[in-house]
């Protein structure tokens, strides 16, 4: 039986051979723990961990010593919202996000509210964009953070992460990306977005899962963070817990070649969504969610009237492996937040499509997937008849 054609590219990634290969020998001859300063076991890891932090903190304009590793973005958010939220507790007790984030942003807010912070969770528009001057007129003398992603896991929609840093730079207030989704797909610099905390993660860029990443910035002016997790003191007591040098070494790789292919696989993989995306908007009672230009080039979500959310996925699973939502939100019957905020309806909501094309995505694919779209499309239209 042929599998399904994989489209679920914001969910996950598959690890590249290459990476793969890179990973290997840490898991037999470089075994050693990097934290092994006496012998020549833990140099030698010590040494792929280096020039991984090394390799991920030069694509994001970052100082090695500004890279803290984590289990994931997950991690990574928890890590700088509750981190500065104790850290400048004195400071202010406000935060500022958007009602589009991933749930790994908004948890951590929430369970703040329920101590006492107050979070402002900012609207956006049709497009998926938040308005710059509503963020400006939010941010008050007791703001101690906001927190933006960088690319939406839903509908890849860029935010203007460079014009946010800008005004939180202004008003001298911490800004956060979770840029999960992100690194390796559009360039990233710290620098000239005055970004202070960057969340990454690997498996969104056909990395090994479990692996992630929190930039933190050491440069003036330099940002502080209390530990959510005590032990070792390693990644200078920000995060303790024993390096695992195959995933880091991994991740490395996966941000290298991720850099190098970025501009040629980027236009690849627009041209494949382009022309998914005019096929399957000229439907009647097809819309697509989020701004058309202002996305990820592999990034494709789409709302269909006159359907069944259920029956549509169940419809389309033979043929393509996609979701309706987040990964992290499929087993929830509600519909996807994401969409709901754009103004769409909880029906249309639930029947939305997120196709994630990826690095081993073909155009013979891409055909194919659209084909069985619309035909399941119209045969679930016509059974409703």
């Amino acid at each position: 039986m042929q599998r399904p054609i994989y489209l679920d590219c914001h969910a996950t990634t598959p690890v590249d051979p290459r990476v793969l290969d890179a990973m290997m020998p840490y898991f037999t001859e470089h075994f050693g723990n990097p934290s092994s300063v006496s012998h020549a076991y833990g140099w030698e890891a010590e040494a792929g961990v280096k020039q991984a932090r090394e390799i991920i903190a030069e694509a994001i304009n970052a100082s090695p010593e500004e890279i803290v590793f984590t289990s994931g973005a997950t991690e990574a958010n928890n890590l700088a919202i509750k981190g500065v939220a104790e850290a400048y507790f004195s400071q202010g007790q406000h935060i500022i996000t958007v009602a589009t984030e991933h749930r790994a942003v908004i948890d951590p807010c929430k369970y703040l509210e329920s101590l006492g912070f107050e979070i402002t969770f900012l609207t956006v528009g049709e497009d998926g964009l938040i308005d710059l001057d509503i963020l400006e007129k939010s941010i008050r003398s007791d703001t101690i953070l906001v927190s933006v992603m960088a690319a939406n896991n839903e509908i890849g929609v860029l935010q203007p992460l460079k014009e946010i840093g800008a005004l939180c730079r202004e008003k001298g207030v911490l800004f956060h990306t979770d840029a999960a989704q992100a690194i390796g797909k559009i360039p990233l610099d710290v620098e000239a977005m005055n970004i202070n905390l960057m969340s990454l993660t690997a498996h969104k860029l056909y990395g090994p899962k479990g692996i992630g990443a929190l930039y933190v910035r050491r440069r003036n002016p330099k940002v502080y963070l209390k530990s959510q997790i005590q032990g070792g003191g390693q990644e200078r007591e920000l995060r303790s817990g024993t390096l695992y040098p195959p995933q880091i070494v991994g991740f490395g790789k996966a941000v290298a070649l991720g850099l190098a292919e970025m501009e040629t696989e980027g236009e690849r993989l627009e041209k494949l969504r382009d022309r998914a995306m005019e096929k399957l908007l000229q439907l009647e009672g097809v819309y697509l969610n989020g701004d058309r230009a202002q996305r990820l080039p592999n990034n494709l979500n789409i709302s269909v009237a006159g359907v069944d959310g259920t029956a549509l996925i169940l419809g389309l699973q033979p043929v393509i492996a996609v979701s309706s939502g987040s990964a992290c939100s499929s087993q929830s019957v509600a519909p996807s937040h994401v969409i709901t905020a754009l103004g769409r309806s909880k029906t249309l909501a639930n029947a939305s499509i997120r196709f994630g094309m990826g690095r081993f995505t073909t155009a013979e694919d891409i055909d194919r997937a659209v084909d069985h779209t619309i035909t399941t499309i119209q045969s679930l239209r016509k059974a409703k008849q």
